[in-house]
């Protein structure tokens, strides 16, 4: 949690101050609950990112670069699948 931006630690508080309503949330942004959700969606993905990284970096930044949108998801898949078969090979 602590490498989250300053941000989305701000989206965090007023998502707990609205006891977890993301209708109010969306109110309180001025946009769609689709919107509200996809940004907590995003923000689950980067705290579960967080845990990743610990357990496999290359793994933790492959998967950083699709939440970010910079790859796309399939090509995230793709390089971590290759990259863990071939880490399986090495041992």
């Amino acid at each position: 949690m602590t490498d989250l931006e300053e941000e989305d630690v701000a989206f965090l508080r007023r998502f707990l101050l609205a006891s977890g309503s993301l209708k109010e949330v969306a109110g309180e942004y001025g946009v769609s609950y689709p919107t509200v959700r996809l940004r907590l969606d995003r923000l689950i993905q980067k705290v579960r990112l967080a845990e990743d990284r610990a357990a496999d970096p290359y793994v933790a930044l492959i998967k950083r670069l699709a939440v970010n949108e910079k790859i796309d998801f399939d090509a995230a898949k793709l390089l971590i699948s290759e990259y863990r078969k071939t880490k399986e090979t090495a041992l």
